[in-house]
């Protein structure tokens, strides 16, 4: 069969049908990971407490040793897989000419086809293809060169169609890996290296939403989302606690925004991840599995798991069993909790989707004579467009500078840093290590101080580059460093050496001076003095301390340790 026309992403039309002011969002997907099984469960929830977005520079804090600890002291093992979806960044939906964008009014981006009327056809975008083909080859995956569509029936007022078209028999990519790093230790300075497989990865149509108004006992539906292209990318149960889950979930975030597939905003609902947990004793068969749905950002996947884990561990040492169930992550109690049972295996009943023909992507070899660029899909010229994945830029950021493996991942982890990074390294004299330094440990102690975003940051990378000059010509010391920094905080709009000028802070060149404050220091503190002469080795750096003081942190350290050396020397 021939392969399906290909468009070009275009406009749609707009098809206002309600008005809604808030939601919440359902999420579906074919459950992965370990062995499910148990008796039908009875708990459930009407409504469940929606996620809120965090922003995207904070971190999950869960501890990789803990979470391993925990479980081992109980001496289980638990069993983590993913079902991620990544909303495709493209203009147009996956089978219709709607435009796709965040926050439009509800409902005012719906074509005939979105809202399934009789007698309107999917047209694939070509878009979507290249980006899940691009996306599989970062991720090591076989592509399929025919893949097929299905239909994955089940029944929600935010689905008109009543099914939803996926690629459940032959998906477009399979057998991939994802390699990621654990920072671990006391001070997270050692890195582990893991690899989760990749089981996956699928186009399918997104579903619109269910927004759920609690004063008035109704649901409304808004269908903007209704059709928009998704990657599913199912990994396979190959991790065992949160912090491994919630670290593979943000390599695959970066690789997707270094492609460009998609923007991979957890916040906007652009990347929805559902987890699958169970736990087992050792040498023995694998648990039973819950899933826990809808998790939009790192952190709370971190803690979903965790918290699973821990839960089941419990429930089966005091004698009870796990039901095979679906749960949400309540992020004000930081718990799970159900959502509803899946009493066994449910039906979707698969079928081929009659209205879409064979997927056929081409390589160079199999490429047919003059075929029309822009009606085939050549696997070769799309892997010859690939840019620079995170793991290479690490790798560059350590050669580059002799930066530690640890700094590189921080560098790319929050977001926007390792461009703030780049252009303090473009605009300052000062070495690589020094930038670093300050960069990962004092700029960031400062945002998260604060609780900002590097976008959100007062402090401008010339900014920085100009007071890291400014202390590698030792105008200033450290200590006036991070006072004109604290300055620069507090004051837009003035720079570092007006900072340094009105507040006198350049470092004394007076060698007379630094010398009668170092005597006045040496007389002001005799007890001191003896303890340096006992051979006390603190007792010097007391010493420096006090005249850093007394000089309002203007002498330079080492100047002031030769001094006082001299003065109690002769």
């Amino acid at each position: 069969m021939a392969a399906p026309v290909l468009r070009w992403c275009c406009p749609g039309r707009r098809w206002a049908l309600a008005c809604v002011d808030r939601g919440s969002v359902h999420g579906r997907g074919a459950p992965t990971g370990s062995r499910s099984g148990g008796k039908r469960g009875q708990s459930s929830v009407a409504q469940q407490p929606l996620i809120t977005a965090q922003k995207p520079r904070k971190g999950y804090t869960i501890s990789y040793h803990t979470a391993h600890a925990s479980v081992s002291e109980h001496k289980w093992e638990a069993v983590v897989g993913l079902e991620i979806h990544a909303q495709i960044s493209s203009k147009s939906k996956l089978f219709s000419g709607s435009q796709v964008h965040f926050a439009a009014p509800p409902n005012s981006l719906v074509s005939f086809f979105d809202a399934s009327l009789p007698g309107t056809l999917p047209v694939l975008n070509r878009r979507c293809v290249e980006a899940a083909v691009m996306t599989g080859l970062a991720l090591n995956c076989h592509i399929n060169k025919k893949s097929l569509f299905d239909r994955k029936h089940y029944f929600y007022a935010d689905l008109p169609a009543g099914y939803q078209i996926t690629q459940q028999r032959l998906p477009i990519a399979v057998n991939g890996s994802l390699a990621y790093s654990v920072c671990v230790g006391k001070k997270r300075s050692q890195v582990i290296n893991k690899t989760v497989r990749i089981k996956q990865i699928q186009l399918e149509q997104d579903s619109g939403k269910s927004l759920h108004d609690d004063l008035r006992s109704q649901t409304l539906i808004d269908l903007n989302r209704a059709g928009v292209g998704l990657l599913e990318v199912v990994l396979e149960p190959d991790m065992s606690c949160g912090e491994e889950a919630a670290t593979a979930v943000r390599e695959l975030q970066l690789i997707l925004q270094a492609l460009g597939t998609s923007q991979a905003n957890m916040a906007e609902g652009q990347l929805r991840v559902d987890a699958n947990v169970s736990v087992h004793q050792p040498g023995e068969p694998l648990g039973v599995r819950t899933e826990v749905k809808n998790l939009n950002s790192a952190r709370f996947l971190a803690k979903a798991i965790d918290y699973e884990i821990q839960r089941q561990i419990k429930e089966l040492e005091n004698g009870g069993e796990i039901l095979n169930e679906t749960r949400s992550f309540d992020y004000k109690l930081g718990c799970t909790v159900p959502m509803r049972d899946k009493e066994g295996k449910q039906d979707y009943r698969f079928i081929p989707e009659p209205n879409l023909p064979p997927l056929l992507l081409y390589d160079s070899a199999s490429l047919p004579a003059g075929a029309d660029p822009q009606q085939v899909i050549n696997i070769d010229q799309i892997r010859e467009q690939l840019p620079e994945l995170p793991s290479v830029t690490r790798e560059k950021l350590i050669q580059q500078y002799g930066m530690l493996p640890e700094h590189s991942l921080t560098l790319l982890n929050e977001v926007g840093l390792l461009e703030f990074f780049q252009n303090v390294i473009k605009e300052t004299r000062a070495e690589p290590k020094k930038v670093t330094s300050w960069v990962l440990n004092t700029f960031l102690g400062f945002l998260k101080q604060q609780n900002l975003a590097v976008s959100e940051s007062p402090v401008t990378p010339s900014a920085l580059a100009e007071l890291l000059s400014l202390l590698d010509r030792k105008a200033i010391s450290s200590a006036a460093a991070k006072q004109v920094l604290e300055e620069l905080w507090r004051s837009e709009g003035k720079t570092p050496a007006q900072i340094v000028s009105e507040k006198r802070l350049e470092l004394m060149r007076d060698e007379d001076a630094l010398e009668q404050l170092c005597q006045a220091t040496l007389e002001e503190h005799p007890q001191v003095v003896m303890d340096m002469k006992k051979g006390n080795p603190r007792a010097i750096n007391k010493l420096i301390g006090l005249v850093r003081k007394a000089s309002l942190n203007r002498a330079d350290p080492t100047v002031i340790k030769e001094i006082l050396e001299k003065q109690l020397s002769s």
